[in-house]
């Protein structure tokens, strides 16, 4: 049974990562946009733009969850993803009781432990890190097959 879940472990990371990709996205295309019910506490607007720290953290919600659902660049997204949700719960929600379920940063906590996840076990499957890293693994190869010719081709 182990070794039939570990074949499919990338599969799981994979979509694991669209998932949250995608819902840290919707949070921050909701705060931009004013779609999917607009920004908490605006009654479906958006936030002014420039406004710290909300502004700036609807733009890499949106940016990073976007990277991260497509699975590119992932370790770097998901890094920067968790560190500001990290802030999140620290500057906005810390202050208002000890634990999370008391002052309202459950999705922060949740997501920035999601985000760093993703930071060690990278895109999983589906991909477009792996797209892109078999073309270099490819081009590398090519490379080295044709630096072996040429050698092979002076001493020759």
């Amino acid at each position: 049974m182990s070794a039939r879940l570990n074949t499919a472990q990338p599969y799981a990371v994979g979509l694991f990562r669209i998932v949250v990709g995608l819902l840290f996205a919707c949070h921050g295309a909701a705060s931009l946009f004013g779609v999917l019910g607009g920004a908490a506490g605006t009654d479906g607007g958006t936030l002014d733009a420039g406004a710290w720290p909300g502004w700036y953290a609807a733009v890499i919600q949106l940016v990073c969850g976007t990277l991260v659902l497509l699975g590119l660049g992932t370790r770097a997204a998901a890094f920067l993803a968790s560190g500001s949700m990290a802030y999140a719960y620290f500057d906005v929600h810390q202050s208002g009781a000890l634990w999370p379920i008391q002052n309202g940063g459950e999705a922060s906590a949740m997501f920035c432990w999601a985000f760093l996840l993703l930071v060690f076990t990278g895109s999983g499957a589906l991909g477009l890190d792996r797209l892109f890293a078999g073309r270099a693994v490819t081009g590398r190869e090519s490379a080295a097959r044709d630096t072996a010719e040429r050698e092979a081709a002076v001493s020759a």
